[in-house]
């Protein structure tokens, strides 16, 4: 989940240009060729929405913002559903995700964290799969288990292929709310801070679900704007296309900023 920052659609597909492609001991074997966007009009795109998932509930006003825009999209021709999805189970992707994920970043750990977390994982409770839970287990994991949730993850990307066989892209948040004051001294670690969710506490951790809903898999997303909430904080759209429909996924963000909203520099932003 890396990419570029920028003001307009036409900056990330240069950087795109410039950055996309195998590094020098790979490109003696193989080479990227990008697909072609799949339209050039918001008319021509097939389009599943997706503004909320039982696994990271989603704040009424930022659903809001993105339905007028996914109006929006309808209105200009495109075909549109809400109810289209792949047959996953957005749970057992989550689990895979988070697994992957701390496994991925549990290398940064120094031997003694290791070897606090290896005696802390034995002393879990099997059925308990709290975030706490399942990070530990994922930061000591053995590559036997690294492999099976690799094939899971593999299992999905099939699914996702096939469902974009019939949608060219899919709409979807890019966290449960909009922006949220910095906490750490106040909340100590990550997974025990928390934020205000439609009127309740919901923990700040859940925000990772829409970040690896398209990242489990190597889906490109981009994310443009889709308005602003009556405090004046950003809210994007991520837009999440098939695996390697990178130019796809940056062409409509452009049709988007044309013609709904683009970039707007904040006040007193220079």
């Amino acid at each position: 989940m890396i990419g570029p920052l920028a003001r307009s659609a036409e900056d990330l597909a240069l950087a795109l240009d410039i950055i996309a492609g195998p590094d020098p001991i790979e490109a003696a074997g193989w080479r990227l060729e990008l697909a072609p966007p799949r339209g050039t009009a918001l008319a021509d795109y097939r389009i599943a929405v997706m503004l909320d998932d039982p696994n990271c509930e989603v704040d009424r006003e930022v659903r809001d913002i993105l339905q007028r825009l996914v109006d929006f999209v309808a209105d200009q021709g495109a075909q549109v559903s809400d109810r289209a999805r792949p047959n996953v189970d957005t749970a057992e992707l989550h689990a895979v995700y988070i697994k992957l994920l701390r496994a991925a970043t549990s290398r940064r750990l120094t031997q003694e964290l290791f070897e606090r977390d290896t005696e802390t994982a034995r002393g879990l409770d099997p059925a308990d799969q709290s975030y706490f839970a399942r990070m530990i287990r994922a930061n000591t994991l053995s590559h036997r288990s690294w492999l099976a949730a690799n094939e899971e993850r593999h299992k999905l990307r099939l699914k996702w292929a096939e469902f974009f066989r019939d949608y060219d892209l899919l709409l979807c948040p890019v966290a449960a709310g909009a922006a949220y004051p910095h906490d750490h001294d106040h909340e100590g670690e990550r997974w025990k801070r928390m934020i205000q969710i439609n009127g309740k506490p919901a923990p700040t951790i859940n925000d990772l679900f829409w970040a690896g809903l398209p990242g489990l898999v190597y889906l490109p997303a981009t994310v443009v704007p889709a308005g602003l909430t009556a405090k004046g904080l950003p809210v994007g759209v991520q837009i999440v296309g098939p695996q390697y429909g990178d130019r796809t996924c940056i062409a409509f963000a452009g049709l988007l900023e044309r013609a709904y909203r683009g970039f707007v520099a904040p006040p007193d932003f220079a």
